[in-house]
């Protein structure tokens, strides 16, 4: 029998339920790695588009961006998350995407949503970056004179309210948007089972 450190000692529970402990945490585990599963939780990690519907909240942006004139040159994190690090990045990712999937989990979603006023600094940031050069333009800045202030120090959705997602309210906004079906986190062999009997 091997020795145990001291500090192993203090967190090791008593002979009689290391037995029950070690069910109960493998239990956990798996219920860990099923929500991970079927939350889609690693598609967070990447940046396609497809991942915002996950949520059918997010239907509507989807397919309003769908048919916008950015779904060529920007997706959903182009606009909506920072890029002047990975970290910050990340970090924005991780804590607006618990925001959102608790939200979500209590089914506590608005009816319409609103951008909150960091991802508003966040949306302007990136439109500064991405379109720059129209803003600074030294052509286009000759011909609006004295109107160089409406350009370079208010925010762009003042005018461009309804870029890229037009006009989207509410789920009911877009009744007949087109977008991709999720696929069914329900396992082929389970399914098999429930339409066998």
């Amino acid at each position: 029998m091997s020795k145990q450190t001291p500090r192993f000692q203090k967190i090791a529970p008593p002979p009689q339920w290391r037995m029950p402990v070690l069910i109960l945490a493998g239990i956990f585990t798996g219920l860990l790695f099923l929500v991970v599963h079927i939350s889609k939780a690693p598609s967070y990690l990447s940046d396609q588009p497809e991942t915002c519907i996950n949520c059918h909240i997010m239907t509507p942006q989807y397919a309003t961006w769908m048919h916008s004139a950015h779904r060529e040159t920007a997706h959903c994190n182009d606009c909506h998350v920072p890029h002047n690090n990975v970290l910050n990045k990340y970090y924005f990712k991780a804590k607006d995407g618990l925001r959102h999937a608790t939200i979500f989990t209590l089914r506590r979603e608005p009816q319409v949503i609103f951008i909150k006023e960091e991802g508003r600094e966040v949306v302007q940031g990136n439109c500064v970056r991405c379109h720059e050069q129209l803003i600074t333009d030294s052509k286009l800045m000759a011909k609006t004179g004295e109107f160089q202030h409406y350009r370079t120090e208010r925010s762009c959705v003042e005018c461009h309210r309804v870029v890229p997602h037009g006009r989207v309210n509410s789920l009911s906004s877009t009744p007949n948007a087109q977008v991709p079906l999720l696929p069914s986190p329900v396992p082929d062999w389970l399914k098999e089972l429930t339409d066998n009997k």
